[in-house]
């Protein structure tokens, strides 16, 4: 799945059938090349989804087993979160420095969170090759 397509989709709490939010952005943990949170907006309560609370990540919406697993960021996920780390957009550098262009989507998985792919104008990068996201670029191993 591409965070385009997924981007904007519904939340909706399994026990009460009630949309409880809508996806804003991704979580990255570049270390373990997966998806560790989803922001959201839309909600009466936190702005986070973790990503191990999500109950199913289908075709038109995300379901949870309710509202109360929407949490305020913890420390570790808003060290990952917010506009310097997001990827779309963001220019990627191959560990020789070289600029590979910035990335245009990202495919997933969508059952285990895994990054599958980013995909660039000029080349898609396996996921598990990317190293780092930073404010200025992501870095990523060359393709082997």
């Amino acid at each position: 799945m591409l965070f385009s397509e997924a981007s904007g989709r519904r939340v909706v709490s399994t026990s009460t059938a009630e949309t409880v939010g809508q996806i804003a952005d991704f979580v990255i943990d570049p270390h373990s090349h997966s998806l560790v949170a989803i922001t959201l907006k839309k909600t009466d309560h936190g702005d986070t989804l973790l990503w191990a609370r999500i109950t199913s990540f289908g075709a038109d919406a995300v379901t949870v087993p309710g509202a109360e697993v929407i949490i305020d960021a913890n420390d570790a996920v808003a060290e990952l979160s917010g506009k310097d780390q997001r990827l779309i957009g963001k220019r990627v550098l191959n560990t020789a420095g070289e600029d590979l262009g910035p990335v245009t989507d990202v495919d997933f998985d969508p059952d285990t969170g895994r990054l599958v792919a980013l995909t660039l104008a000029t080349c898609t990068i396996v996921g598990d090759r990317l190293i780092a996201i930073g404010s200025y670029a992501a870095v990523a191993h060359p393709d082997s």
